[in-house]
């Protein structure tokens, strides 16, 4: 079922956004040679207990960890682990959410670990670019298809590929809610935007081909050929004056 959210409870989503960003840019800090992935998780689980608000991940559908630590070829919900230690020139994603008063935060970055090459710079720099065209795309009006298109676009025309297994969703007082937002033009349902709706935009990129595979752990999700992949995440909000990036106060241009 489609909802809406009241200016009331974005404001409350908004919030919880503005936490989980601001812990994901602390984590970025943090992150570096010699680092493991469980240090990471560890300091969110930390940052959580300081801010007194429950994390969204930690116990979803029996997930171990408060944070997704995905390195290379892992596309998303890789578990924390102090075995796992970060070295230059790795690709780390980190996906992070919380709850305050009821509602759902969720965002996700992949950034470098010291100097990596040219084909991994311009993945970042891709997947996020196709994150903001996503968002661009989220007018009244508009359907989830357009968003999809955006992203699409973005990605394919410089020669990677959208993973096609995982898709963004709608989000408010649970993690996932309808509709999903997929990466790619999908056929059947295709709702129409409105304002009020709240939705998770992720694209998830690689540098090969689309395929993933999941791990025995039944979380660790990599690309089947051993690619490089890259993840970018924002939750937001349809409204009349265009989209509304929750956790960012920079307004963000609508498309035309």
């Amino acid at each position: 079922m489609l909802t809406t959210k009241s200016g009331a409870e974005i404001e409350v989503m908004h919030r919880a956004n503005t936490l989980v960003l601001q812990i994901l840019r602390e984590l970025r800090e943090r992150a570096a040679p010699g680092v493991t992935t469980g240090d990471l998780d560890d300091y969110a689980h930390d940052r959580l207990r300081q801010e007194k608000v429950r994390s969204a991940f930690l116990g979803y559908r029996g997930y171990p960890k408060v944070l997704c630590t995905s390195v290379n070829d892992q596309v998303v919900h890789g578990i924390p682990s102090r075995q796992k230690v970060l070295r230059s020139g790795d690709v780390l994603g980190l996906d992070f959410g919380v709850v305050v008063d009821g509602f759902f935060g969720d965002a996700a970055m992949t950034f470098a670990i010291g100097p990596v090459s040219p084909e991994a710079e311009r993945l970042l720099q891709v997947t996020e670019r196709a994150l903001r065209a996503g968002i661009a795309a989220m007018l009244p009006g508009n359907r989830v298809s357009d968003v999809s298109r955006a992203v699409q676009t973005t990605v394919e025309v410089e020669g990677f590929s959208v993973v096609r297994d995982f898709v963004g969703h709608g989000i408010g007082t649970a993690m996932h809610e309808d509709p999903p937002v997929p990466n790619y033009v999908a056929g059947g349902n295709d709702p129409r935007l409105v304002a009020g709706m709240v939705l998770a935009i992720e694209p998830m990129v690689n540098v090969g081909r689309a395929e993933v595979k999941v791990a025995s752990d039944g979380w660790t999700a990599s690309t089947r050929d051993g690619s490089l992949s890259a993840h970018f995440e924002r939750s937001v909000a349809v409204t009349a004056a265009g989209p509304r990036v929750l956790g960012e106060e920079v307004a963000v241009p609508a498309r035309t």
